[in-house]
């Protein structure tokens, strides 16, 4: 790419991203009520990113072969347990993947 064609693409990236931040409070401005549906939005969808991430993390593991799943069910659960006892997203999270990694590295 050219130096003319990075700066344009740079731009454009910039562009792009600062409309997306300030479209927010342009449709949604502070001293209207926001409309339910968007509300609703709010309660359901980290719920259903979280599921959804779950399923693509244990959508690859082979029950037939190997170590059978087990480090991921073990840091799976893990989180899990990490997440009720502290509610702490990056605890879990962290603490989930260097038990992962601890596991595929070291016991299994």
């Amino acid at each position: 790419m050219s130096n003319s064609q990075l700066i344009l693409t740079v731009l454009l990236i910039m562009g792009v991203t600062m409309l997306t931040r300030f479209l927010s409070f342009l449709v949604f401005p502070a001293g209207k009520e926001t409309p339910a549906f968007i509300r609703y939005l709010g309660k359901v969808l980290p719920a259903a990113a979280m599921a959804m991430l779950v399923v693509y993390c244990y959508k690859g593991i082979d029950l037939t072969a190997g170590n059978h799943g087990a480090p991921e069910l073990i840091a799976g659960l893990a989180v899990a347990a990490m997440h009720r006892w502290k509610h702490s997203m990056l605890l879990s999270i962290g603490g989930g993947t260097a038990l992962y990694l601890v596991l595929i590295h070291l016991v299994f």
